[in-house]
């Protein structure tokens, strides 16, 4: 298991299939390599992730019944870890040979050691779990979004985007009037949203924007196919939400485009794509940011600055050295200005005027 040749890889699931009375320390090995993923500040959705991406569908579902296996012997954790876990394949393992299963079982657990230390994601001690008002408003914001990436109708997306945006605006003013009023302050917290290949810079300077106008701020992890982004509770489901809605519209764009392209005897090409894909981001973060622009009353303003003051503080002791790069591949023309016209299209909304 510790080494990293094939021969060795058989060498164990032989021995393993071999041995039915080896299959309880084989799993209990199993929950100890997860508990040691957590403690080196890994969360549910970014190994399964790691996992889809590294290994395969039948490894994540392997790893899927470990964790659910070792959630009952592991601390409290907060309301996004428990949404993680909810989340999980559902499909048990795989049925196959012992050898097979042996095999994967190796495999994930080869991955699980390899993993390293990365920025441990802890909810602040005063993060509280979600009334049930607070997750009936997240549903329709959801709903909203899935409604204006579906219809066919530009008119009607926009209604149901701007609605959308509406409500996340509200819903993180009354969370800093509420913080405000509160005898003890929030804290932002941090979650982790994928960014992966292709066209990965692109996506990371689109969510980079979203969290700039939803008052978080992103770092992103190229290595490992997701960006960190911090800010507080309400923000953060307003960045994922918006950040998924735009991803998706501009998949459809994309699409539309190159098919215009095949129509008028242009090649499809990746360095149109990631072209396409740079402007798209460009242009919808002028767009959000000039959304956000909205006047603020000057009771709310001290508010808002020591919740921004708070968000810096929690990403510099989270992140104390980051480094910037350029976006690279973007230089085709036709690409450019039709992932311009798709941003100029992209249902955004406008934030609410905060009173």
């Amino acid at each position: 298991m510790y080494a990293d040749t094939d021969t060795a890889l058989d060498t164990g699931a032989s021995l393993l299939a071999a041995d039915p009375a080896a299959d309880a320390e084989l799993a209990r090995r199993g929950e100890d390599f997860v508990a040691m993923a957590w403690r080196r500040g890994w969360q549910p959705a970014d190994v399964v992730r790691m996992v889809r991406r590294e290994l395969d569908e039948a490894h994540a579902r392997v790893l899927s019944a470990l964790i659910r296996s070792q959630a009952p012997h592991d601390r409290r954790r907060g309301p996004r870890w428990t949404g993680q876990l909810d989340g999980l394949p559902a499909e048990p393992p795989p049925r196959t040979d012992r050898f097979s299963y042996a095999t994967t079982v190796l495999e994930l657990y080869r991955l699980l050691l390899s993993l390293p230390a990365i920025e441990p994601l802890e909810e602040p001690a005063a993060a509280r779990h979600h009334s049930k008002s607070e997750s009936r408003m997240l549903t329709r914001i959801r709903a909203l979004l899935a409604k204006a990436e579906a219809t066919g109708f530009p008119e009607e997306a926009e209604a149901l985007s701007a609605k959308a945006q509406e409500l996340m605006a509200r819903h993180s003013v009354d969370e800093a009037l509420i913080a405000a009023g509160a005898p003890a302050a929030d804290a932002p917290g941090a979650c982790r949203i994928r960014v992966e290949p292709p066209y990965e810079q692109a996506k990371a300077v689109l969510l980079d924007a979203v969290a700039d106008a939803n008052h978080c701020r992103a770092v992103w992890n190229e290595a490992f196919g997701f960006s960190t982004v911090v800010g507080f509770e309400s923000d953060l489901d307003a960045v994922e939400l918006l950040y998924t809605s735009l991803l998706v519209q501009a998949q459809s764009a994309l699409t539309k485009a190159e098919a215009a392209q095949r129509a008028g005897g242009r090649r499809r090409t990746k360095t149109f794509r990631q072209s396409f894909l740079a402007a798209y981001a460009h242009r919808i973060g002028t767009r959000v940011r000039a959304a956000a622009k909205t006047p603020v009353s000057e009771d709310l303003l001290p508010v808002l600055a020591s919740r921004e003051v708070a968000v810096t503080e929690r990403l510099d002791r989270m992140f104390p050295q980051t480094t910037t790069t350029r976006l690279r591949g973007a230089d085709d023309e036709a690409g450019w200005t039709e992932g311009a016209q798709a941003a100029d299209r992209a249902q955004v909304g406008h934030r609410r005027p905060l009173e």
